[in-house]
């Protein structure tokens, strides 16, 4: 699927160089937009709330990650913390 804001040469390109990745690559590739993803949603929710913890920062993921009613049941007695 091509963005709107990617020329159509720049979208091949992008596929080209992804299929010469190959799977383990691209594995890499994902890991890391997954990890970097992440980062960048911790940092949104501390600096909506510096006052959180480290575990109400990883609460607050999973909720967004998983929804509310998810980590209810997975992690039951916990707060629902705002994300």
């Amino acid at each position: 699927m091509q963005a709107r804001d990617t020329t159509v040469a720049s979208h091949a390109a992008q596929v080209e160089a992804y299929r010469r990745l190959g799977p383990a690559g691209r594995v890499r590739v994902a890991a890391r937009l997954s990890a970097d993803t992440r980062a960048l949603a911790r940092a949104g929710i501390r600096a909506r709330h510096p006052s959180y913890t480290e575990e109400e920062v990883d609460l607050a993921l999973r909720r967004i990650i998983y929804g509310a009613d998810l980590v209810a049941k997975a992690w039951p007695g916990r707060p629902l913390i705002a994300p």
